[in-house]
């Protein structure tokens, strides 16, 4: 009986160990951690809002792969190398989160999301870049 008590709380405690690492894939991060982050330029840097929001201003470096048009942003991703860290935003931080746990899904290993999206970075910190593009190119 005893040994049955230890197998059943040694399986126990793997299983809830691996669920609590799954659940720390995607990482939830302040303005400042993720400005300094993405100063790093192995990483991706990706703006998951749409074209007329990202025209309003982004982040340097930061792709546009619009979330609400699922065949692009399926597509954006499907030959990434999913070892390589990505750093998602948008305005708020909801469809960040949604793409960072679709991302997940697809086997993502390192997957950052900007707290409060890109109006909740204060204005000093805000890397902001107006970035005319050609409407008819899309």
């Amino acid at each position: 009986m005893k040994l049955f008590f230890t197998i059943t709380c040694t399986l126990l405690g793997i299983f809830c160990a691996k669920a609590q690492a799954n659940d720390s894939i995607i990482k939830r991060l302040t303005p400042e951690k993720f400005i300094e982050a993405i100063k790093d330029s192995t990483v991706q840097v990706i703006d998951v809002r749409t074209i007329t929001e990202y025209n309003q201003g982004h982040l340097q470096r930061a792709k546009k792969v619009d979330f609400l048009r699922p065949t692009e942003f399926q597509s954006y991703f499907e030959n990434k190398d999913t070892l390589q860290p990505v750093y998602l935003y948008c305005r708020s931080g909801n469809r960040s989160m949604n793409a960072a746990k679709y991302l997940k899904k697809r086997g993502f290993k390192e997957i950052y999301d900007l707290r409060g999206g890109y109006s909740g970075l204060p204005d000093s910190l805000q890397i902001a870049l107006k970035v005319e593009i050609d409407e008819n190119s899309y």
